[in-house]
C-alpha cells in the first residue's frame, strides 16, 4: 500500500461536533504539556507578570494541541486498527485528515508567533522545535521505523518545562535540562509498560514497539534499567536550587517504589502476566503517571515554601 493511499482523506460519514475538534488536539496529552510547562515557569528564579505567564501557557497549550492534530493526521491509518485509538475523530469518520492537517499547521504557526510576542524568541524557538520534533522526527520518521521510537521521540514530551523556564528566564539552564531529563528518561518505561498489555494493538498496526520486535522479556529488562537511570536523574534534580525538602522526600519515596515495581516486572514471566490479566503491568503503568505528577507537584511545593520564606534552597 502506498503512502498516498495510507494518508488519503477518508469520507466523512458523521457530522463533526465541537468536541471532535477538541479531541483532535489530544487534551490529555495537552494537560501534561500545560502542567509541566507551568511548573517550569513557576519554579524559575525570575518572576513573570501573571498576564504574560497566562498567555504564554495558553500558547504552549495551543502548540501542544497543534502537534496532536498533526500526529492524528499522519497516523490515521494505524489509528483505525488499534483498539485504543480507533474511536479518535479521524478513524471514526467525524473529521477528515485534510481538516486535521489544516488545523495543525494553522495552530502551530499561531502558537509559535504569539509565544514570541508574549514572551521571547527562545521560548518560541523551543516550542517550534518541539512541534517539529514530535511531528516529523517521532511521528513520521521514528515511530514506524525503529523500536527505539519512544526512547528518542520521548524528547518531544520533555521540552515543555524547558519552554516554561525559557518564558521566565529567556534561556536554558542546568535546572531546566534536568527537568527535561526527568521526563525524557521516564517516557520509555511509561510507554513500554503500556505496550506490555497492549502488544496486540502495536502488532496489528505494524508499529515496531520494543514488545513487538524483541518480546516481553527484553522489554521488562529495559524497563528495569530505565527505572535505575530515572532515579539517578530525579535525585540529581534534588540538588539544584529549584528543589527542596518536599522534592527530596517525594523523589526518594517515588523512586524506591518505581524501582521496586520495575524489579517486580523483571521477575515475572509472560505466562504469569497473562494468567493475572497483566495486573502488575497495569499497576506499574498507573504508578508511572503518579510518579511524574508527584515530582512536578513537589517542585511547586518547594517553590511555594521559598516564596513564603520557609526554605532558602541550596543556592
Amino acid at each position: 500500500m502506498s503512502d498516498t493511499s495510507l494518508h488519503s482523506t477518508a469520507p466523512i460519514s458523521i457530522e463533526p461536533e465541537f468536541r471532535d475538534y477538541i479531541a483532535l488536539l489530544k487534551p490529555r496529552v495537552m494537560s501534561l504539556v500545560v502542567f509541566t510547562a507551568l511548573v517550569g515557569l513557576l519554579v524559575a528564579p525570575v518572576p513573570v507578570h501573571p498576564f504574560i505567564g497566562f498567555a504564554s501557557i495558553l500558547f504552549i497549550a495551543v502548540g501542544g494541541g497543534a502537534a496532536g492534530a498533526l500526529n492524528m493526521w499522519w497516523d490515521a491509518d494505524i489509528d483505525r486498527v488499534m483498539r485504543r485509538t480507533m474511536h479518535r475523530p479521524i478513524p471514526a469518520g467525524r473529521v477528515t485528515q485534510g481538516e486535521a492537517l489544516g488545523i495543525g499547521i494553522a495552530l502551530s504557526g499561531f502558537a509559535v508567533v504569539m509565544l514570541a510576542l508574549a514572551a521571547n524568541l527562545v521560548a518560541a524557538g523551543l516550542l517550534a522545535f518541539t512541534i517539529f520534533f514530535y511531528v516529523v522526527i517521532y511521528t513520521i520518521w521514528l515511530k514506524r521505523w525503529t523500536p527505539q521510537n519512544i526512547v528518542i521521540g520521548g524528547a518531544a514530551g520533555a521540552f515543555p518545562p524547558m519552554i516554561g523556564w525559557a518564558v521566565a528566564t529567556g534561556g536554558v539552564s542546568v535546572e531546566s535540562l534536568l527537568m527535561f531529563a526527568l521526563i525524557f528518561i521516564w517516557t520509555p518505561p511509561h510507554f513500554w509498560s503500556l505496550a506490555l498489555f497492549m502488544k496486540s494493538d502495536y502488532s496489528a498496526a505494524k508499529v515496531p514497539m520494543l514488545t513487538v520486535t524483541h518480546g516481553h522479556d527484553v522489554t521488562r529488562r529495559h524497563i528495569f534499567g530505565y527505572t535505575l537511570a530515572l532515579a539517578a536523574s530525579a535525585l540529581a534534580l534534588a540538588f539544584t536550587p529549584v528543589a527542596g525538602p518536599v522534592y527530596m522526600a517525594t523523589a526518594l519515596v517515588l523512586n524506591l517504589r518505581f524501582i521496586a515495581g520495575g524489579r517486580g516486572l523483571l521477575r515475572r514471566s509472560t505466562a504469569q502476566a497473562e494468567a493475572d490479566g497483566y495486573g502488575a503491568e497495569k499497576r506499574f503503568f498507573r504508578l508511572s503517571l503518579w510518579y511524574l505528577f508527584g515530582h512536578f507537584c513537589a517542585l511547586l511545593a518547594d517553590a511555594a515554601l521559598r516564596a513564603a520564606g520557609l526554605w532558602g534552597g541550596l543556592a
